[in-house]
């Protein structure tokens, strides 16, 4: 069962993502399930990678320290697979096209549905190119997320009316981090996306604050955080739960 479709039924949406494997998969199964009872609306698990060209020094320093502490794709589904014997909560896949590729993408689909996966996220797969991981996708009942940018322009509404699930917004240039300031053009993405259909626009990168989280928030359907909390996970380690969960629900009574 794909659980998208109820994830922005009741208001603004709270996404916050996480580095699995990072400082442990048995502690990101930990903050999944907290994470899930602290009120996120669905959670966005980032697939460590060596080369996250779209990561900034933050999740990038994640993705180093999962990967030497012996990640791989087959312990992170069998963790999912655990968190499925007691939570439904939505769980999206953000990863990028090698790690799939590597994988099998037909296996690596073929898992996703089998932990009740409900969507993927590549960064690095253009509008243009993303045909056959589409096929795999939707051979497999995953839903492939489409990601737009304000260098997007005229793009904009061609990717709009093929996107499925919710559209993810970059709000500024260049790569995830915590930022002071977000860029304008959110608005003016979010308007021409609803202009050709009728889906959830979700918003991330550099979303930091309660302030920066409302401001998105007026136009958005959803607010995505990485970055901040990735960085709560570093300063902490396996201490970390608690302080996630006291920002998860600060952020998230933010956006009400």
């Amino acid at each position: 069962m794909n659980r998208l479709q109820g994830v922005f039924d009741q208001g603004r949406a709270f996404i916050p993502f996480i580095t699995a494997g990072d400082p442990s998969l048995a502690l990101t199964e930990k903050l999944v399930l907290q994470l899930a009872a602290a009120g996120a609306d669905l959670i966005e698990l980032g697939i460590p990678f060596s080369d996250p060209v779209a990561e900034g020094d933050v999740i990038q320093a994640a993705d180093a320290r999962a990967l030497a502490n012996g990640y791989t794709t087959d312990t992170l589904f069998a963790m999912i697979r655990r968190i499925r014997t007691s939570s439904p909560v939505p769980i999206a896949l953000m990863t990028y096209v090698n790690p799939i590729f590597v994988f099998g993408t037909d296996r690596f689909m073929k898992n996703c549905h089998e932990c009740s996966i409900d969507a993927v996220i590549v960064p690095d797969v253009p509008y243009e190119e993303k045909d056959e991981l589409l096929l795999q996708c939707r051979k497999h009942g995953i839903t492939l997320i489409s990601m737009i940018a304000p260098t997007s322009q005229q793009r904009i509404q061609m990717i709009a009316r093929e996107a499925e699930g919710f559209v993810y917004c970059v709000s500024s240039l260049g790569v995830t981090g915590v930022r002071r300031s977000l860029d304008s053009e959110v608005e003016k993405m979010i308007r021409l996306v609803k202009e050709v259909k009728d889906i959830p626009c979700a918003v991330g990168f550099g979303i930091s604050t309660p302030e920066q989280a409302v401001e998105m928030a007026q136009a958005a359907d959803g607010i995505i955080v990485g970055s901040a909390i990735v960085k709560i996970v570093e300063q902490y380690g396996h201490a970390c739960v608690p302080h996630v969960v006291e920002y998860v629900k600060m952020m998230k009574q933010a956006i009400g």
